[in-house]
């Protein structure tokens, strides 16, 4: 896998980078229903032929998600602001795409983060409801601390495909700078990993009040690996957050 801030965005033809959990475990239906799944069935280049996509995210508001800045683009790869230029379809509370329980929402604009992070503010069409979403966290992020991952990416065997079942992985993080949080696998294996479809996944603590999202998945080496994996932090943009939410 190349590195995910390399090219804008993931696609099912090969061209481009967002990694999902290799070497993960199967979240359990009904657990981390915040996750959401981000498809674009058809997205046309600037030479008119076409290609799908797909990312992570988390839903962080009834009507709002947060994903990697890079997942939200037109069909030259150019990061964008403002209406979507082509469908992305949010499925939301649901661990198993076959379950039924999923919530398919259209994702209708896109706020980019103000400071260059690879982070967006997405909003959906209408406000899903029956579902809590995830807390921001405003504390910043600490080496040796561990982190959960739940992304709809890759598994890392068979055909490279986004997964069809939201996978989950620990981590530890190794690594703070003013934008980003480095992690590296912990359980189950060291090579567990972020991979391709993966862009945006939530990685989130647990807390007394139920679980914060520290960062999100934006840039890795191939998976799976056992070396870091980068993330953009989203203490430092919880204020924006909840200024363009509300």
């Amino acid at each position: 896998m190349v590195a995910a801030a390399a090219t804008i965005g993931l696609t099912a033809t090969g061209v481009g980078t967002a990694l999902a959990v290799a070497h993960g475990r199967q979240v359990p239906e009904g657990r981390y229903p915040f996750g959401v799944k981000l498809t674009m069935p058809d997205i046309t280049r600037p030479d008119g032929s076409h290609y799908s996509s797909a990312c992570s995210a988390s839903l962080v508001a009834p009507q709002w998600i947060m994903s990697a800045g890079h997942c939200f683009h037109d069909g030259a790869r150019h990061r964008i602001s403002g209406p979507v230029r082509y469908r992305v379809i949010a499925t939301v509370g649901t661990a198993d795409l076959e379950s039924g329980y999923g919530i398919d929402v259209d994702v209708v604009e896109v706020r980019q983060a103000p400071t260059g992070e690879d982070v967006a503010l997405a909003e959906l069409e209408r406000p899903v409801e029956g579902i809590e979403p995830i807390a921001l966290s405003t504390d910043a992020p600490r080496v040796g601390d561990r982190v959960r991952l739940a992304g709809w990416g890759w598994t890392g065997e068979g055909e490279q495909a986004p997964s069809t079942t939201l996978r989950t992985g620990t981590f530890t993080i190794t690594s703070v700078t003013a934008g980003t949080v480095g992690v590296v696998g912990l359980r189950p294996a060291a090579d567990t990993s972020a991979c391709v479809y993966d862009s945006g996944a939530p990685y989130f603590a647990p807390t007394w009040h139920g679980p914060e999202l520290v960062s999100v998945e934006s840039q890795g080496p191939t998976c799976p690996h056992v070396t870091e994996e980068i993330t953009a932090r989203v203490d430092t943009l919880a204020d924006w957050a909840r200024q363009t939410i509300s």
